[in-house]
Parts: structure tokens; sequence; C-alpha cells
């Protein structure tokens, strides 16, 4: 049996009710097979990338440890993301009910065409490194060998807002 590893997962929603998406969301992903929800970040709000015309994201980040591989786990957070009423669109950063992205995976680098980890563009998104450095180890370093807090050093907090709605709220 492959042993467990920890992954990060990023989790967005900005269309039918965002609050109760990412809710919904954490509860599956809590009765993963073969995974344990081990941490959840505070909520952020955050602007939008891409189009500006579209409500402001709810985020957060979650750590998973799973026995599941990374293609497994894709497969497993795109379901929930169709549960959840998730339309895929040819238009990129476009409004969403649910988006679930694989950040880190161990130390696990994959670029395949499904997936790529570490999660692409995450050193400059704030509304994926600050959730991130709450629930990770101080210490964490990336594949490449960057470290969480250099990335968060060079990524002004910019356009987000911690909120008061966390899971536990």
């Amino acid at each position: 049996m492959p042993s467990m590893e920890r992954a990060y997962i990023g989790l967005g929603s900005n269309l039918g009710q965002p609050l109760q998406q990412l809710r919904q969301a954490l509860q599956h992903l809590a009765g993963l097979p073969a995974s344990r929800l081990v941490a959840v970040s505070s909520f952020y709000a955050s602007d939008p990338l891409g189009p500006a015309d579209q409500p402001r994201y709810l985020n957060a980040v979650a750590a998973l440890d799973t026995r599941l591989t990374p293609l497994q786990l894709l497969d497993a957070l795109q379901q929930i993301e169709q549960h959840q009423g998730r339309e895929r669109k040819d238009e990129r950063w476009g409004p969403r009910t649910l988006d679930l992205d694989i950040l880190l995976f161990g130390t696990l680098q994959l670029d395949e065409p499904r997936l790529q980890v570490p999660h692409y563009q995450m050193q400059a998104r704030a509304f994926v490194l600050y959730p991130l450095a709450e629930i990770a180890p101080a210490s964490l370093q990336l594949p490449d060998g960057r470290r969480l807090d250099e990335l968060l050093a060079a990524c002004p907090f910019t356009g987000l807002e911690r909120l008061d709605c966390g899971p536990d709220h």
C-alpha cells in the first residue's frame, strides 16, 4: 500500500453561495477514500483574476494526507466540482461554483497534460500563499527549493481579506 503523502488543495468559489460551496467541498474532501483532512485555513475574499465583471472569490487551502495517486486525487476533486455544479468552459479564470486545485503533493514535481504540480503560478497568488502559510509548516519548501516564507515576502497581501466565516464558524 502506498504511503501517505501530504497534499495541499486550493479551494475557490464565486458563484452559487460561495461560503456553502467551500463548506460542502470540505465535507467531500473529508470523505475521500484513503485520505484524511488534516487542516483548513481561514477563508479569504479575493479579487478575481481574469474578467473583472465577476464577483469576488472566496478562497481557502486544505491539507490532506492521502494514499491516492496525484491523478486519482485530481479525478476525485473534479468529481466534487461536478457534483457541486461546476461547468468547465473555455473562458479561463471565469466565474465558477467551485474550483479545487492540487497546489502541492508531497515533494513531487509533475508536468503532465492534466496536472502540473506544484500548481503553476501559485507563487504569485496571494489567495493561495497566505491561506497555505496558515496551515503549512513555516519551513515548507517547494520541490524546486523555494521556501514558502520567501514566496510570501515577494507576494503582497493585496486584494485579499481574511474573513471571520471560516470552516469552524
